[in-house]
């Protein structure tokens, strides 16, 4: 492994540095504390980090919250103190379609089925009573190292002196002193990052915003490498919680401390991949001691950077942001329809554009041309420029300098996993490893249904070859193997990948999987073909198993003609 200072980020709380001796990773998570009578879950975390050519780490992190605006409190464990900032959730959006997985089926129809020819297949100032009314003495166990407001957050990153009786003690009762909802019980799991050398981070929505204001955060690291410190998150997560993670960096990621999961692509449902995709991971990541990570995507980054925010976008903005709306207001008001859903925009508008006597702010927002014409040459209370300005700092610039951010490095790695409160006992950290390949995420197979006069082409058997010529056989719409069962398992492989070579394959499934293919299939009859004496009989099927059904049935068949 490289010699670097791990970057530690932690899920829906921040994640901290591991131990002194060890690399320090860079932290992107973290966790969010409540108390019992205001449950908070934490669902699908997504990251992503990008670690620049000098070793530093940019980590940005969207966070989920289902709670009241006033309880939001988030916190993550830091290496030295960070340069914060937002993004926008829209990021995210884009980043994830432009990359999920994809299951294609390639159909032909062999023969002609009975139904032939039917169908086919806003910001303000941190408050007097905040984070810099504290005491500043020399016998002060927290001191502030820096604090400020930034989208909708107040934040602040307080350092706990080593000589303190109790340092997360002093720590929680400090955020709580200063408006920070965080109660006693994240106490446990702060407790080895902060005797671990780290300081604080937390967050809080500044007065007058709620939680649909809320925005991901974007942190700035030195040199380390990408790490999730997941036990503060273990206090509010859900179970079985999805982790989107990608990773930017000089060539392929690895998951440098969690198992490398490769799936068995016959486990998941190809006639509708969506319903069971995350099951089979799940349980892949069970069998791996709930430790491990999917690599869903890797390979050149530029393609993904290209659709996260695009020339025509920019071309369009600029465009707007120069021109001259000087008796234009109205039309300038209508132009911007195309970029009202983007993350932010809610809270510009609120500022920036005054309802109308008569109608209600949502209705006004979701449809301004239905209100304001577009020859309005001034509208009352409405300032272009400053619109305009908010507009770009807000909205427009966070996406265009996360697209900067993918474009600005030459490999993205994408991971996904589950993981539930009591697998969250180590935090997953990130290294690469040149030596490895790319990883498509998009997967092909070929599917033959098998088609006769006698049966609809919904009802008739199929066949599908996988990419590696595993053949799976089944009927109709339904797959024939169900997530939960044991009849295979989930992972073809379980990995221990390191910073060179192919890595050390810890569990090989092949073998199980292959008897469990040839035992299902040979239980599939093929459709049935009318004989020239105007008998049907069931068809040959395709696969070892399927030909060693045969053969026991055609002995048994001759064995009964034999005993006449």
């Amino acid at each position: 492994m490289n010699l670097q200072v791990p970057f530690v980020l932690a899920l829906g709380s921040a994640l901290a540095a591991t131990a002194a001796l060890t690399p320090t990773p860079a932290s992107a998570c973290g966790g969010f504390f409540c108390d019992s009578a205001q449950p908070v879950n934490q669902q699908a975390e997504r990251i992503l980090f990008a670690q620049e050519a000098d070793g530093s780490v940019t980590a940005v992190i969207q966070i989920q919250y289902q709670g009241p605006s006033e309880r939001f409190a988030w916190m993550l464990p830091v290496a030295g103190s960070p340069e914060v900032g937002v993004s926008s959730n829209d990021l995210f959006t884009r980043l994830q379609a432009a990359s999920n997985p994809q299951y294609r089926l390639n159909t032909t129809v062999e023969g002609r089925c009975a139904d032939a020819g039917r169908g086919g297949v806003l910001a303000g100032s941190p408050s007097s009573d905040g984070a810099g009314s504290a005491d500043a003495g020399a016998e002060a166990p927290v001191t502030v190292v820096d604090e400020g407001s930034v989208g909708p957050y107040d934040y602040v990153i307080i350092d706990v002196d080593d000589a303190a009786e109790d340092l997360v003690a002093e720590a929680i009762t400090w955020l709580q002193d200063s408006g920070y909802d965080v109660p006693d019980m994240g106490a446990d799991v702060l407790r080895p990052y902060l005797e671990g050398g780290m300081n604080l981070l937390a967050f809080r929505l500044t007065k007058g915003n709620d939680a649909g204001a809320i925005r991901p955060v974007k942190l700035s690291f030195g040199p380390g490498l990408p790490s999730i410190p997941l036990r503060p998150t273990a206090l509010a997560t859900q179970p079985d919680m999805g982790i989107l993670v990608w990773v930017l960096g000089p060539s392929r990621a690895i998951p440098a401390n969690y198992r490398h999961l490769v799936l068995n692509e016959a486990l998941i449902n190809w006639l509708n991949p969506g319903s069971t995709y995350d099951d089979v991971v799940t349980r892949a990541a069970n069998e791996a001691g709930g430790q491990g990570f999917v690599t869903e995507m890797a390979g050149d980054a530029a393609p993904l950077a290209a659709g996260l925010w695009q020339e025509w976008e920019e071309q369009q903005w600029n465009e707007a942001a120069t021109a001259d709306w000087t008796g234009r207001e109205g039309e300038l008001l209508q132009r911007i329809n195309g970029w009202l859903f983007l993350d932010g925009m809610a809270d510009i508008l609120e500022e920036h554009v005054p309802v109308p006597e008569g109608v209600s702010a949502d209705e006004f927002y979701r449809c301004i041309a239905c209100y304001i014409d577009y020859d309005e040459a001034d509208v009352e209370g409405f300032e272009p420029a400053a619109f305009l300005a908010a507009m770009d700092d807000e909205v427009i610039a966070p996406l265009r300098e996360g697209q900067e951010l993918v474009a600005s490095l030459p490999y993205v790695t994408r991971f996904y996993t589950t993981m539930s409160a009591h697998e969250m006992t180590a935090d997953p950290m990130f290294d690469f490893n040149a030596d490895l390949g790319d990883v498509s995420n998009v997967h092909q197979a070929d599917r033959v249904i098998e088609c006769s006069p006698s049966i609809s082409q919904g009802d008739a058997p199929w066949r599908i070859e996988l990419a590696n010529g595993e053949v799976v056989r089944g009927n109709g719409a339904t797959w024939p193997f169900a997530t939960d069962s044991e009849t295979m398992p989930a992972n073809a492989r379980v990995e221990r990948v390191g910073t060179e070579g192919a890595g050390e394959v810890v569990t090989d499934n092949a073998g199980a999987i292959s008897q469990a293919l040839n035992t299902h299939n040979a239980t599939v009859a093929g459709p049935p073909v009318r004989t020239d004496d105007g008998i049907c009989s069931v068809s040959g099927q395709t696969g070892k198993g399927a030909a060693g059904f045969l053969g026991a049935l055609l002995l048994g068949l001759v064995a009964i003609r034999r005993r006449r």
